[in-house]
């Protein structure tokens, strides 16, 4: 439950997911099909600067933990926020190609960062019993950006493309302003590492089962292989969500010839999905556990990516499909973060959490640079996004078994525990 304290951390770290993934990465995917179309950039060239701010985020989550110890939170976020901003107003600016590359490289780097520090300083300034519903609300954030995106850009790319990355420097300088107000009120803007002494109970995340609580962050080989398996099906679903969140509105406006009003609508309906996703996790994780609900959550989303390219023969099924796997694809995606985050709290208890999350975040941004890269490329090859889709449902399938596999061997374990007390 979140009482009135609560809200100047609650918004802390809406505005931190907001800006790093709802405005800084997904509002390229509305942007991508008027770039083409206006002749700002090739489709080749579109699609790779999609990817560049893969990388860049890759390169923010690996150096976020690091900076975030040397770096006040205040001064590090607040520079986060600008460098957003500036990339915005320099993507406003049609230079060129490598121009527009070192933008997005920029905001994905920033927003990396503040993906680490914001979520972390939530956490972190809160009391542990509330520590769960508000960590659990701070990632509608990446929903209502992507929202935003979807609303207000088909608008604004009517009247210039110039003035819509403009509004978007707008919005994110709104977001910085909300951010560091409520920042200042929390008055402690100490380094977010969270040490020993940061946790005053063993509790800070729900649990499902209690035998899976924080004594099994001892160095046991079938419980490091459980947490292993969960940090690569998080890896896989990386792999696995590129289609739907950076070629998704060109797919359906270009490919499909729906134009950009259909497409915006259908990012409108990833957004509300993302808005949804954090609230279907943690009822689902109080219900059925963490590991159940994860390998659901993989499931769900395996076939969602896959949809729209099945029964392609009857069109008048085309916009239900379509609009469902907007719908459970953004929902997942925030919906996944928040599960893989329980999930391994759960294994590994919150003394070990912060390094475990951290080894999950670097995982996952390299393994969206890399897919980010390839399905670029293979677009170029089969000059189709077709198969991207096949191909990524295929790579969360992955991640389903290898989610299953975690809960098989977890199982075991504990049976064999059980077993050894009589």
């Amino acid at each position: 439950m979140v009482i009135k304290q609560d809200i100047p951390a609650l918004l802390v770290g809406i505005m931190s997911t907001m800006v790093s993934i709802g405005l800084a990465r997904f509002s390229y995917t509305p942007l991508l099909p008027e770039l083409i179309r206006q002749d700002w950039f090739s489709a080749h060239q579109a699609v790779y600067l999609g990817a560049s701010n893969l990388l860049g985020y890759f390169i923010g989550a690996i150096a976020a933990h690091q900076i975030s110890e040397r770096v006040r939170l205040r001064v590090l976020m607040n520079i986060c926020f600008v460098a957003v901003l500036l990339s915005f107003i320099g993507c406003a600016l049609p230079l060129s190609f490598e121009w527009f590359f070192t933008w997005r490289l920029i905001a994905g780097i920033a927003g990396a960062i503040l993906m680490v520090v914001g979520p972390a300083s939530v956490i972190a300034l809160i009391p542990v019993e509330r520590r769960a519903s508000v960590g659990t609300l701070m990632f509608t954030g990446i929903g209502i950006g992507a929202l935003l995106a979807a609303t207000v850009i088909p608008l604004l790319v009517q009247a210039s493309l110039m003035i819509t990355w403009m509004v978007l420097a707008i919005m994110t300088l709104i977001a910085a302003w909300v951010n560091d107000v409520n920042l200042v009120k929390l008055q402690d803007f100490r380094p977010i590492g969270l040490t020993r002494k940061h946790v005053t109970a063993p509790d800070s995340q729900p649990r499902s089962d209690s035998s899976t609580r924080s004594d099994a962050s001892k160095p046991v080989t079938h419980f490091s292989l459980v947490v292993l398996f969960v940090l690569i099906a998080y890896g896989f679903d990386a792999l696995g969500f590129i289609p739907h969140t950076i070629f998704w509105a060109d797919f359906l406006a270009r490919e499909q010839g729906l134009g950009t009003s259909v497409a915006s609508f259908q990012w409108a309906l990833f957004g509300a999905g993302a808005m949804c996703g954090p609230f279907i996790a943690r009822y689902g994780a109080q219900n059925f556990g963490w590991s159940n609900t994860l390998s659901t959550a993989f499931l769900a989303k395996a076939i969602a990516i896959m949809l729209p390219v099945l029964f392609i023969q009857y069109s008048s099924l085309d916009l239900i499909k379509y609009s469902i796997s907007s719908f459970i694809v953004g929902a997942m995606v925030p919906g996944i973060v928040s599960l893989t985050s329980g999930r391994i709290a759960e294994l590994v208890g919150p003394l070990q959490h912060k390094k475990y999350w951290g080894w999950a975040t670097a995982i996952f941004a390299l393994a969206q640079a890399v897919s980010g890269y390839a399905m670029s490329g293979l677009y170029g090859y089969f000059e189709s996004y077709h198969w991207l889709f096949f191909i990524a449902s295929g790579l969360m399938s992955m991640g389903l078994v290898l989610s299953l596999l975690s809960a098989y061997v977890s199982a075991k374990r504990e049976i064999k525990v059980s077993v050894s007390k009589y």
